[in-house]
């Protein structure tokens, strides 16, 4: 049986965006395979008392410094989205009902919302930037839309966002080994390292 990790995101947080495109290494590193979680930070912000360190003007200003360091690292482009906060509750949808579909087409719409929102710097609170970044991506934007917005994947992403923080989660990304958490993408060795050692 392939080993497995557990990796919980939301496309407004930038560190989730690095962890995402260090995926494949920690793939082809360890040979675990993720299991993706769309959840809602928002929720568990909401939940645990968290709060994005955006909030703190020293510390936001800091977060990019210092996040643009680990891009630099990872050879990954990364620009300051300037309409940020981006609200994410129809793009975490649009990716929780699109997992329950096709794997392939999950992962095309993952990198194209990442790279909207992390890579051209695109206002996706705007319902019209949205519709061309899934256009240019190969969605029908309606279409994903309706799926985004059914009762099914509503329940779906509450559900997984309520078990995240049952298991602990406080922010994104988080991965676990088993009962074993990882918190930010500055864990990645140490998630290597502990898959490598299983």
């Amino acid at each position: 049986m392939t080993q497995q990790f557990d990796f919980y995101f939301d496309f407004g947080s930038l560190a989730s965006y690095l962890a995402h495109t260090q995926l494949p290494r920690i793939t082809a590193e360890t040979g675990a395979q993720a299991v993706m979680y769309p959840m809602l930070l928002g929720g568990v912000f909401q939940a645990t008392g968290n709060a994005s360190p955006m909030a703190v003007p020293a510390k936001g200003r800091y977060v990019f410094i210092d996040m643009k360091r680990f891009a630099d690292e990872y050879g990954v482009p990364l620009v300051m989205n300037h309409h940020f906060p981006i609200i994410t509750t129809t793009l975490m949808r649009g990716a929780t009902a699109l997992q329950m579909q096709s794997a392939d087409a999950f992962q095309r719409y993952m990198d194209c919302i990442y790279r909207g929102i992390w890579v051209e710097g695109l206002n996706l609170n705007e319902p019209a930037v949205v519709g061309d970044v899934l256009s240019r991506a190969g969605f029908d934007p309606a279409s994903l839309l309706a799926m985004a917005n059914a009762q099914a994947t509503k329940d779906k992403l509450k559900e997984v966002t309520l078990r995240a923080v049952e298991r602990g989660v406080f922010g994104a990304p988080t991965f676990f080994i088993g009962n074993d958490m990882y918190w930010g993408q500055d864990r990645i060795e140490q998630v290597i390292k502990a898959l490598k050692s299983k």
